[in-house]
């Protein structure tokens, strides 16, 4: 990309440069993600909130587009051309039943299961990082994904006319592996779990100078997350909810949310009030909510062991950070078992008819936990973040959630099966309400 170029894409830009998130020290706008002069910290994007603050009001991010990109302001992009393919504006929904069960008198579902194009989150942060690899000059674009990630970054490729390769563990789900392959990119199957994935990918952004969405692009990428904080504040007719309940795995998703709010006070779109933030682990990769446990200030590598590998990251490039936000805003970290990440999953679907993936099940589940022993107050508006859908993980609840009745073409046949599910419906019954 020529200078003349970069700085016409630039001329009007509210990002000014990258900062190391641990010494400060400063660079370029590029392709870059780590401080590599100093500490070798991770980079993020830092802003003029002043211009922000001259540019936006509630009036004008109303009028915008129906998706991420009325926030444009508040995203690393100087393109009047992003690549729209509808991401973001996802329905906040107050629960109901679930409420009900669970004894929380607000308590709203954040639902990017429904997302566009790919059903989770991944499209908000996709859609912001191959716009930025577009502006960059990047015509090959990569990512190292546990499947959602793959999904996305096939799918906006193919939409954008770029070229695409990605990286995923050789044992994803058959949904994800599949919603991957139908967009025509090239897929690589790494025989090892997520971590070891990204470290080969690390070499080959370096050996071929691609545009990998979560490497060298991770600063620009991971701002698209923001977004899900502005949309609940936007939704909850500008204002900040009490406590929140999010996925954890990198631990990006859940910082950049605590950043999205934080935005919005300083630009005077919300008042600035006390938000909790708890975070959801799968036990078997939980290396977070072991931190949080036992009072540390760092997070230990563990290997991952868990159906919910969405989730399996066992070195968390953004651990430490999450551990510091549920502290200092007195929120928790819980981890959950398999078992029940499956009856989450099941919860959900039968109270408010919501299909979610394992990490929805995850969170519903950790939810439930810190509903149950008081961590959420009866009170408290709350927040749940679903990140992605049920049908991309359909393995995790067969032979968990019954069968067909199947009968012969009578209506005594019918009768008979009728009957049948009744009394097992009441059995059922009888036993949760012991």
């Amino acid at each position: 990309m020529t200078q003349a170029i970069a700085k016409q894409l630039t001329a009007k830009a509210t990002f000014t440069h990258l900062k190391c998130r641990e010494c400060g020290e400063t660079y370029d706008l590029g392709a870059k993600h780590v401080c590599e002069d100093v500490c070798f910290g991770p980079l993020e994007v830092a802003y003029d909130y002043d211009e922000i603050r001259r540019r936006v009001t509630r009036e004008s991010i109303a009028a915008g587009p129906k998706s991420i990109w009325r926030y444009r302001e508040f995203l690393p992009i100087a393109t009047n051309n992003p690549i729209d393919v509808g991401t973001g504006m996802t329905p906040l929904l107050k629960t109901n039943r679930l409420a009900r069960r669970l004894g929380i008198k607000n308590l709203y579902i954040k639902n990017d299961a429904v997302n566009m194009p790919t059903l989770s989150f991944k499209d908000r942060v996709v859609s912001v990082a191959l716009t930025k690899a577009k502006e960059l000059g990047f015509s090959t674009v990569s990512c190292a994904s546990t499947g959602n990630l793959a999904n996305s970054t096939a799918a906006i490729a193919a939409h954008a006319g770029l070229d695409c390769c990605v990286f995923i563990p050789s044992d994803l789900e058959a949904g994800k592996v599949l919603g991957t392959l139908i967009y025509g990119p090239t897929v690589i199957a790494v025989q090892g779990n997520y971590d070891q994935v990204n470290r080969l990918c690390c070499e080959v952004a370096n050996t071929h100078g691609w545009g990998f969405v979560n490497i060298n692009l991770r600063p620009y990428y991971s701002e698209g997350s923001k977004t899900l904080g502005f949309e609940v504040a936007e939704q909850l007719g500008w204002q900040l909810p009490d406590h929140i309940v999010a996925p954890l795995a990198s631990g990006s998703l859940y910082s950049k949310i605590h950043k999205g709010f934080q935005e919005f006070v300083k630009v005077g779109l919300v008042d600035d009030k006390p938000v909790r933030f708890s975070g959801a682990q799968a036990e078997g990769c939980s290396p977070i909510a072991q931190a949080f446990r036992a009072g540390r200030d760092f997070v230990s590598p563990v290997k991952p062991s868990t159906i919910a590998k969405s989730l399996a990251i066992g070195n968390p490039a953004d651990g430490i950070y999450a551990l510091d936000i549920a502290r200092k805003t007195n929120g928790n970290i819980e981890s959950v078992t398999d078992a029940e990440i499956i009856d989450g999953m099941k919860l959900l679907a039968e109270t408010e008819g919501i299909f979610t993936e394992t990490a929805g099940g995850t969170t519903i589940a950790a939810l439930k936990k810190l509903a149950e022993s008081g961590k959420i107050s009866p009170d408290e508006t709350t927040v749940v973040y679903i990140t992605g859908n049920g049908l991309k993980t359909q393995e995790a609840v067969q032979g968990y959630i019954g069968e067909p009745l199947t009968i012969e073409p009578k209506l005594e046949s019918f009768e008979r099966a009728l009957e049948r599910a009744r009394t097992l419906e009441r059995l059922e019954w009888q036993q949760t309400s012991v």
